[in-house]
């Protein structure tokens, strides 16, 4: 399983290229983006990230002193956009109240940086986990969609397989690195855009047809 992991990767990488994700400035930014990513389309997240920018609130500070009304307006185009209001200004509290800063809040071991993560309201495992790999850099495998579906239909898990025990396969199997884990989802999220989609798949052109 180790080896063909890694094939599929080395495959992705040659058919693809580096993604050079995640977009995003700033971990901040990126912290943003991973919560207001729940439940939409990327391009959303982007018109409500362009509005957080305009009105100068893309800070820890800035954004937890809005009125939640107010930022709730700000990212109405990444949908759900009360319910996200409240769950960014309660991540971004806890993290003032408890660590102070970003900074601090990402200087920790990534199961810490991880568990805390999903203690707070409205933060899953895939959430915490792009947060945790995308804007502190730590050694964490995002699991989503794309994931369960391409690796389902090859075969290496099963249909009802969830979120953690996929994610075990990937870092039990792989070097813990940061940039694999990275360019690795990034290629996933590609593949499952591109080729195997949710409905009429484009198999015979995929780059992993061979497996």
């Amino acid at each position: 399983m180790s080896s063909r992991l890694q094939e599929i990767y080395d495959t992705l990488l040659d058919a693809f290229g580096p993604q050079h994700w995640w977009p995003g400035e700033t971990p901040f930014e990126v912290l943003t983006g991973a919560v207001l990513t729940q439940n939409t389309a990327w391009t959303n997240v982007e018109r409500a990230i362009a509005n957080l920018k305009a009105a100068d609130a893309l800070t820890l500070d800035g954004m937890a002193a809005l009125d939640t009304a107010v930022l709730a307006e700000l990212i109405r185009p990444s949908g759900y956009y009360n319910q996200k209001a409240a769950r960014l200004q309660g991540l971004l509290r806890y993290i003032s109240d408890k660590h102070g800063d970003l900074d601090s809040f990402f200087d920790q071991d990534a199961e810490a940086l991880r568990e805390e993560l999903l203690s707070l309201k409205g933060v899953g495992p895939e959430t915490a986990d792009s947060i945790a790999l995308y804007a502190a850099g730590k050694p964490t495998f995002v699991v989503d969609a794309y994931t369960h579906r391409i690796f389902s239909r090859h075969n290496l898990i099963a249909e009802e397989a969830g979120y953690h025990e996929i994610r075990e396969m990937f870092m039990d199997r792989l070097p813990e690195d940061v940039q694999l884990y990275n360019e690795y989802h990034a290629l996933i999220v590609r593949l499952g855009k591109e080729y195997c989609k949710k409905s009429k798949p484009l198999c015979a052109q995929c780059p992993l047809e061979g497996f």
